[in-house]
């Protein structure tokens, strides 16, 4: 029964009966690894100081485009599942790309006077994170038409790996 604001109706069971053992792991192990990746490549690529984090950067701007391109695939491509969206988006996604660090690295530019490179890191980040989830949103649709496309010729529905199940 929807609020009666209109808006979809809210679950009235407990918080921890709507907590799943599984999604929970998911997210965890997803989290594990995408944190581990974003710290290998921090300290394969350091950053000298007082220069830009172009290491953090990259991460951002590249994990951006690759949630983007994991969200169509998600929500219009692939069948329901409960795991992707919860390893992939929610915990290696949302791990390896941090608000946190890239907040780090502007505090240290301007305690240190590069008040430029930190004005720089913030804006754009914003615009290069933005920009790469407006691509990654449009490689994963036009991706997903493809194979719609290509499946329409052959006269089949696609097919989706292990990992949807």
């Amino acid at each position: 029964m929807p609020e009666p604001d209109g808006g979809p109706a809210r679950s009235h069971e407990p918080f921890r009966a709507r907590l799943r053992p599984g999604v929970l792991a998911a997210v965890a192990l997803g989290g594990l690894l995408g944190g581990t990746a974003r710290y290998v490549l921090g300290l394969a690529f350091p950053t000298p100081a007082g220069s830009f984090p172009l290491t953090t950067f990259a991460v951002n701007v590249s994990g951006s485009f690759l949630l983007a391109l994991l969200l169509v695939y998600v929500l219009e491509v692939w069948p329901p599942t409960r795991y992707v969206r919860a390893f992939a988006g929610v915990g290696f996604l949302g791990s390896f790309t941090t608000f946190s660090t890239w907040m780090a690295d502007t505090d240290r530019l301007l305690v240190h006077g590069h008040l430029t490179t930190a004005a720089v890191n913030v804006f754009g980040s914003l615009a290069a994170g933005l920009a790469a989830t407006v691509l990654g949103l449009a490689v994963g649709r036009l991706a997903s038409a493809r194979r719609a496309r290509s499946a329409a010729r052959r006269g089949r529905a696609p097919r989706y790996g292990w990992w949807v199940r």
